[in-house]
Parts: structure tokens; sequence; C-alpha cells
């Protein structure tokens, strides 16, 4: 189904919905949107029998434009001209300034220099490859992935580690063209799994994903990932698992930190720039096993693979 955000008119018709009784999964799927989004709506404007969806579109309106991306402060878009005029590229821009803290997407960066032309400016001419790269930037508009619903609306209880069944996802990539490896982490367990794909396309990332999880369905309520197109089928992913996906900002590799450790002791075993096609699913299985059998400090020197199995019988 090709879900979409909520509009005004979208806003009544839940409302008229909620009055018939009709349940947040058949709304969703009558306004074409994901359940996680009705809920959410719910929680910021009271009750079901509350909901007034005039003021629910008035609430959302007020949140987007108090996004960061119409808050650049104006002395930090006027360093971003500067680097412009010293020909550094929109995403040299974007790395440096938002790990420094001042954050920008190299997006915004060309949307500023399609508006810097509109109004006769010549910022576009500083670009590597001048219009043709102007013209590529501005179609970067549209985002990657449909309906991503930020980590910004992931429940509180994830972040505390409070329970078994939130995980990080991530790939690993091999030599260019050869593959990459899928890898998810349990965050309270550190538990860690691993499967090799032939392509980092969606298709392939989602099914291994499912098919990784499925066992584990029962404990799975969340997945957290980066903005990789290879997650675009992250709907999918949802359905099979009942699970709700949650996407990281932008170069915030810290908000998946757990994971991006667990991938760094892979890289023992699987070095950057292996061709993957001489890797066999042993040699990642095998890799996986010594990964979840060391003992980890933060788990008091405890084994995740053991800690995992604790929890879940315990559960």
């Amino acid at each position: 189904m090709n879900y979409q955000q909520l509009t005004e008119g979208r806003r009544y018709q839940i409302s008229v919905l909620l009055e018939r009784g009709i349940s947040v999964s058949e709304i969703a799927k009558t306004v074409k949107c994901h359940r996680s989004t009705i809920y959410r709506e719910l929680k910021r404007c009271g009750e079901k029998q509350q909901y007034l969806p005039e003021k629910a579109h008035q609430l959302s309106v007020a949140k987007r434009q108090q996004a960061d991306k119409y808050r650049i402060p104006q002395q930090r878009v006027d360093f971003i001209e500067f680097l412009l005029t010293n020909d550094w590229s929109p995403e040299q821009i974007s790395n440096v300034l938002t790990r420094a803290g001042a954050k920008v997407s190299h997006e915004w960066i060309y949307r500023f220099v399609a508006r810097n032309k509109q109004q006769g400016g010549k910022l576009f001419r500083h670009l590597r490859q001048g219009q043709k790269r102007y013209r590529r930037g501005k179609k970067e508009k549209a985002p990657a992935i449909k309906n991503a619903v930020s980590i910004d609306d992931r429940p509180d209880v994830v972040d505390n580690r409070e329970r078994l069944g939130d995980w990080e996802i991530d790939t690993v990539l091999g030599k260019h063209g050869t593959g990459a490896i899928v890898t998810i982490l349990e965050r309270k367990t550190r538990f860690y799994l691993t499967r090799k794909v032939s392509s980092k396309s969606a298709k392939d990332v989602s099914q291994a994903t499912i098919d990784m999880l499925l066992p584990y369905k029962e404990f799975v309520h969340t997945i957290t990932a980066d903005n990789g197109r290879e997650f675009a089928g992250h709907e999918e992913i949802a359905k099979a698992l009942e699970a709700e996906v949650y996407f990281a900002h932008p170069y915030s590799s810290w908000e998946r930190g757990a994971n991006e450790n667990a991938n760094g002791l892979l890289r023992q075993y699987v070095k950057k720039g292996t061709d993957l096609r001489t890797v066999s699913d042993e040699d990642i299985e095998r890799a996986q096993h010594r990964i979840n059998y060391r003992p980890k400090k933060c788990l008091g020197f405890k084994q995740p693979v053991v800690v995992f199995q604790e929890m879940m019988s315990a559960a």
C-alpha cells in the first residue's frame, strides 16, 4: 500500500471513523497511513472521543514550522554561503557542520543554491559539476524513504533499554558490487544477527531482515535503522514482524551505537573491501557466533547469547 502523510482532509476522515467505532488498523488502511501515525495523532490530541481534526491539523502545521530545516540560523547560512564560494560541495559542508554540532543536510544546501539561482545569484557556478550537478541535487528534494518515522517518535522505553525486543539494524558492505551483510542487534542484550545478501537492494535487505527476526517475532517491538535506501522496505518489515520501524537522524551513527560497535567486531573477520563472493554463509555464521559468545562489560561480563536466551525464557 502506498501510505501518505496526513492532510487536513484525512484528519476529518479519521474523526468520522473514530465516531463510528472503527479500529485504528482499519482507519489506517482507509486513510492510507501507517497505524503508528494514527496512534501518535491520538496521543498528541487526546483520547479518541476528544479528537478534534482542526486542532490536530494546527498542531501538525506548527510542529513542521518549528522543525530544524525551517530554523537554520542566519549566521550558519552565511557560513554555508562562504564555504560554497570556496568551492566546497554541499556534501562536504553538511558533513563537517553536522559533526561540529551545526546540523544541516546537503539536500537543504542544494535547495538553498536553487533559491539563490532563482534570485539571480551565482552560487550554482561553484558546484563541482556545474548546472548538471545542481539539477541532480534539486531532484533529491524527494525523500529516499517514504513514510519514514523519525527516532524522535520512538518510545522512551527503547532509549532506556528497559525491555527485551528493541533492535538496531545496519548493513556492512563488501567490495563494490559483491554484496552486503545485514546486521541486527538487540539493544538490551547485545545479541547479534548477521546474514549475507547478494545486493544492497531494499528487496534483499527486507527479506533477510524478516527471515532473521521471524523466529524471535514475539520479542521484536521496534527496529531502528539509518537512512540508507536499503531500508526503503520498512513498511513490509513492520507488517511481517508486527513491529515499529524508526529512522535515526542523518549522520548520527551514535543513535545506533551498539550495532555500530558490533559491526566493528565483525570487521575483524570480514575486512573492509573484501569480495563477499569469497565469503561463505558458514564464515559469516562463525563470526556471528564468536561475537555473541564474547563476554561484555556492559552485561557484567556475561555473553550476549546467554543473556538473550535467559531473558526469552523468563518472559
